[in-house]
């Protein structure tokens, strides 16, 4: 996958595509709630400075995998990315989870059944950044070794988080890309998932901070709504930010599901080519709304590539060729060598920007 930082746009005219149909629900809503309870937040063990890095690959391993959301669309691309990942290297696999995005308890569950199967590692893309924790320390302590993908926990719950991108490059690049479709002056909104999604709030934290620089003055935020990771909720919420801000120029959904529903309301309304919408999308989900000019271009990485990361991240520290401290390095097969940077945090890239010129390239 080609990642590019300064996409070109067009509008392309076309037919409107209209009426709501089912949406699929997707990820990167991130987790449930902006915890502010330490309760079990801490007590785990601490990465340890020591590994080796040249020690054999331990085969039969059993890898679980536990999304926020079973039979999700873009779980199921990154689970199946961390599947052959897994396999390749000779261990096994497995997924577990609730079907519900918001069933915290039910992860918990999950854990406390994975610890007692004596896995040896867990990827999981945590529902909440504090709930988890108690489950997840515990089987630390008994030798189990857990990577977060996608959504993290509180840091000292697990002993790698693998993220998507950085943080702060998805919040800005957001208002950079949006800025650039309306010309950098006018009114805008963002459709959120859940309003305590912890990654979606860091990454709004980050819009609203690049909003400050000067070259944005003419950009004004008025509102910051939420869809709940829900497709009806979140067609509604489009309609309502619509309704409520007339001369609304643009909206960023930083979650599949949102921008998804948004572009659907989008491209069966007055609004479809006056209204410019930009965030976090697959391709497959997209490729419709930028084919009839609903949307110009937005972003996400390789759901894949990301299961697939966890799953080398999680047979490294099986395998004591890494333990999680800062600054350690590993291969993880053909996505390259990456260093596990500060709180434990490995990074897969930058985000890729797709458009009308290279949206065709790629299929998930």
């Amino acid at each position: 996958m080609s990642v590019r930082t300064a996409p070109a746009h067009r509008v392309v005219a076309a037919v409107a595509v209209a009426g709501l149909v089912a949406l699929g629900a997707a990820a990167c809503g991130g987790t449930t709630k902006n915890s502010t309870d330490n309760a079990g937040s801490g007590g785990g063990p601490k990465p340890s400075a020591s590994a080796n890095p040249g020690a054999p690959t331990k085969k039969g391993l059993t890898v679980a995998y536990l999304p926020k959301q079973v039979n999700n669309p873009y779980f199921t691309i990154s689970d199946t990315g961390g599947k052959k990942a897994v396999e390749a290297l000779g261990e096994k696999y497995k997924e577990v989870g609730t079907s519900s995005g918001t069933d915290t308890a039910g992860q918990v569950s999950y854990v406390n059944t994975l610890t007692q199967q004596r896995v040896n590692a867990i990827a999981v893309s945590a529902q909440d950044p504090g709930a988890m924790c108690t489950a997840l320390n515990q089987a630390r302590r008994g030798g189990v070794k857990v990577v977060t993908y996608d959504s993290d926990t509180n840091a000292g719950c697990r002993d790698v988080f693998v993220s998507q991108a950085s943080s702060e490059d998805l919040g800005r690049t957001e208002v950079q890309l949006m800025a650039q479709q309306i010309g950098g002056k006018g009114q805008i909104a963002i459709l959120s998932a859940a309003q305590t999604a912890t990654n979606q709030n860091t990454w709004i934290g980050f819009m609203k901070d690049e909003l400050k620089k000067p070259q944005y003055k003419d950009i004004q935020l008025v509102k910051v709504a939420y869809g709940n990771d829900d497709a009806q909720t979140s067609f509604q919420q489009t309609q309502g930010l619509l309704q409520q801000y007339p001369n609304l120029k643009g909206i960023i959904s930083p979650t599949t599901v949102g921008i998804k529903a948004a572009a659907q309301y989008l491209s069966g309304s007055k609004y479809k080519g006056k209204v410019q919408l930009t965030g976090l999308g697959t391709p497959n989900d997209m490729r419709a709304y930028v084919t009839n000019g609903t949307v110009k271009a937005f972003e996400l990485w390789d759901p894949a590539k990301l299961g697939a990361l966890a799953g080398y991240t999680a047979v490294a520290l099986a395998s004591g060729q890494i333990s999680g401290a800062p600054g350690q390095t590993y291969t993880a097969g053909d996505l390259g060598t990456f260093t596990i940077g500060a709180d434990s945090v490995v990074v897969l890239g930058k985000p890729t920007v797709f458009d009308k010129s290279n949206i065709g390239q790629f299929d998930f």
